[in-house]
Order: structure tokens, then C-alpha cells, then sequence
């Protein structure tokens, strides 16, 4: 049946062209000749039997880690009233889809721009979003939140884990110690802070080990003060 609806497809378009638009007699043949040979090329090739296979959007390659969005949750809706897009923006995340995510979230912060936990989250989005990297629009959203309220733990929490992702660890360590120093002993988020910290310090201390060995090297022709 496939075969045949294309084939009246094709018998319709050539009568439209004769009838409506006026085709002159002469190009009658070349015209005909024209769709059988577009109707033979799809018979050659052309599967319409073949399931379709949608594709994935881009950004679905890379899924959000659970482990942060949880965290966030942890640190969040203490400080804003956006919990509804949160809900959405966290759910967009889940799925890898950080863009869509972002404007979600852009959308909120202009209905409430003094909402801390909303700028929190569109500066997680925008860092999946470039996988990792600290552009300045994240920055610029962690730094909001801090403004807009001093005492929430996810600015320096989320902007220190960037940093380290771009192998800035000293910045990171500055900004992770100070919220733990801050920090009720019973905060939720308190002893994934310390472990994380834990991992950075040995991080750093096998940076600095390495260094000093490439420092203490001798240079390439170096002569021993033995000979």
C-alpha cells in the first residue's frame, strides 16, 4: 500500500502542475519523467517498513550526578520560595538536560530575583553545563546568592567544587575550610564537607610532592659533583 500512495502522491503532483500551475504541454513528458525517476530512487533505497529511531538530545550523553543535585537539595530551600521551579529545574538535571535547565531557572529568578537557592542551582546548571568549567555567568550566579544571603552554604560549597574541577585547589580549600568553620555541627551536609576536604588535602599534598621531586631533579646534562 506504501508503494501505491506514493505513486498517487506522484500522479496528484503532476496534475497540479498541469492543471494549477499552467504547465506547458512540452514539459508534460520531462516533468512525468522527473517524479518516476524520484519514485524509482526511493523503491532502490528508501525503507518505510524500518522503525523510526528518534535521537537523544546532545546534552542526554551526560547525566547530572545524583550525589550533587541531593546535596544541593540539602543546602537549599531555606533561603527562597522557588521551590516549584526547583523541582522542575532538578528534574531537567537529572536527565542531563542543563540548558534547558538553566532557562528554566532564568525564567524563576525573574519572577523572584532575591531567591538565593535559585541562583544557587542556575550556577550549578551553567558549570554541567559547560561540563565542569567555572565560566563567569556561574560565577556571577554563585556570587548572587552569597549577596543575597551570607549565611547559605551553597555559594562556596558548589563555586569551591568547580575550582577544583579546574584544578584551582588552594582557592577551593580556602573556600571549603571557611564554610566548615561556620557550619552547625549537626548540618546535613556537614560530613560530606569534611570528607571531600579530606580528599583535597591529600590531593594537594601529592601536587606538591610531585613538584618537588621535578624540582629536585637534576637538569638533563647536570654534571655530579662526585665526578
Amino acid at each position: 500500500m506504501t508503494w501505491v500512495l506514493i505513486l498517487v502522491i506522484a500522479f496528484i503532483v503532476l496534475g497540479v502542475m498541469i492543471v494549477v500551475l499552467k504547465l506547458p504541454r512540452t514539459g508534460w513528458e520531462i516533468t512525468a519523467a522527473a517524479l518516476l525517476f524520484g519514485v524509482s530512487g526511493y523503491a532502490l533505497q528508501g525503507h518505510p517498513g524500518q522503525p523510526g529511531a528518534p535521537q537523544a538530545p546532545v546534552e542526554n550523553t551526560k547525566l547530572a550526578d545524583q550525589t550533587l543535585i541531593q546535596e544541593r537539595q540539602k543546602m537549599g530551600s531555606a533561603f527562597g520560595q522557588g521551590q516549584s521551579w526547583l523541582i522542575l529545574a532538578d528534574a531537567l538535571t537529572r536527565q542531563g538536560q542543563f540548558g534547558a535547565a538553566s532557562e528554566i531557572l532564568r525564567k524563576a529568578i525573574a519572577k523572584s530575583p532575591n531567591d538565593a537557592d535559585l541562583w544557587v542551582a542556575l550556577g550549578n546548571t551553567l558549570v554541567g553545563h559547560t561540563e565542569g568549567v567555572m565560566t563567569p555567568a556561574a560565577q556571577y550566579a554563585f556570587q548572587k546568592a552569597a549577596n543575597i544571603a551570607p549565611d547559605h552554604p551553597g555559594p562556596p560549597f558548589f563555586m569551591g567544587l568547580a575550582l577544583a574541577q579546574a584544578g584551582r585547589l588552594a582557592e577551593a580549600r580556602t573556600l571549603w575550610a571557611q564554610l566548615l568553620a561556620r557550619s552547625p555541627a549537626d548540618a546535613p551536609y556537614r560530613a560530606d564537607l569534611q570528607q571531600r576536604l579530606q580528599q583535597l588535602d591529600s590531593m594537594m599534598a601529592e601536587q606538591a610532592q610531585m613538584q618537588g621531586a621535578v624540582q629536585g631533579a637534576p637538569a638533563p646534562g647536570a654534571k655530579s659533583s662526585q665526578q
